[in-house]
């Protein structure tokens, strides 16, 4: 299994949000200082969000994350504020491993299929955001049905991979929830890397037991709770 250290973007600093609420940010300094960190102690991939995109800012942060994208030269897979498909190919094209489509791909499934088969089902990753059940959009203030009926629709449409994250536990450090975990995995057959409530060894565990390829340590990494050796320790 993977272990994607998360480097979310607000205002230009690295930060950790509490349920995707932006006033919750707390802030732990420049971005790319946060990412060689975590290279420096084992990483060889990173989960990079652009938040300020997310919020309704697509521009913000552009050359803080190509910089970073260059500096770094590990695997990348990066979200937020990816509105249409050319926003996502200008990313794939400065060399970010793949392309995090959350909103976008449940406003205009199409694209997932477009992006696919113009640069290879491995560089797009659908985002599967679930609130009670529901997929999430618009910052996690809107839900759209379903989560495993959209997960299947995406990968049906071609994407390389899934993004689940649960936004009920998400940034709370307590733990994650299996069951959802449990049934989307068994539902497709594309590698699924788990965000929200990763806090522990254990939790490490069940997802590498449970089959997930990666998870996402965002708060807890960061506020010490676990951390990345041991993180990595479990996936071996």
């Amino acid at each position: 299994m993977r272990i994607f250290p998360a480097v979310d973007i607000l205002g230009g600093r690295c930060v950790q949000l509490v349920q995707g609420k932006r006033e919750s940010a707390t802030a732990y300094g420049d971005p790319l200082s946060c990412a060689t960190r975590w290279i420096d102690a084992g990483a060889d991939a990173l989960h990079v969000v652009n938040l300020d995109g997310a919020f309704g800012d697509a521009g913000a942060n552009v050359d803080l994350i190509r910089t970073l994208v260059k500096t770094t030269g590990i695997e990348i897979e990066l979200g937020g504020g990816i509105r249409s498909v050319e926003d996502a190919a200008r990313w794939i094209e400065t060399g970010v491993s793949r392309i995090i489509l959350s909103t976008l791909a449940v406003r205009e499934p199409e694209c997932v299929s477009q992006l696919a088969r113009e640069f290879g089902s491995e560089r797009v990753m659908a985002g599967v955001d679930a609130k009670g059940g529901q997929v999430a959009i618009h910052g996690w203030q809107e839900t759209a049905g379903d989560y495993l009926s959209w997960a299947e629709r995406f990968e049906s449409l071609g994407a390389g991979s899934l993004l689940y994250t649960n936004v009920d536990v998400e940034g709370l450090q307590q733990g994650i929830r299996m069951d959802p975990v449990r049934s989307l995995i068994r539902r497709v057959d594309v590698p699924v890397v788990v965000a929200g409530g990763v806090s522990c060894r254990s939790d490490v565990t069940a997802l590498r037991d449970c089959g997930a390829y990666g998870a996402v340590l965002g708060s807890a990494l960061y506020s010490g709770k676990i951390t990345l050796q041991e993180a990595l320790e479990e996936c071996r």
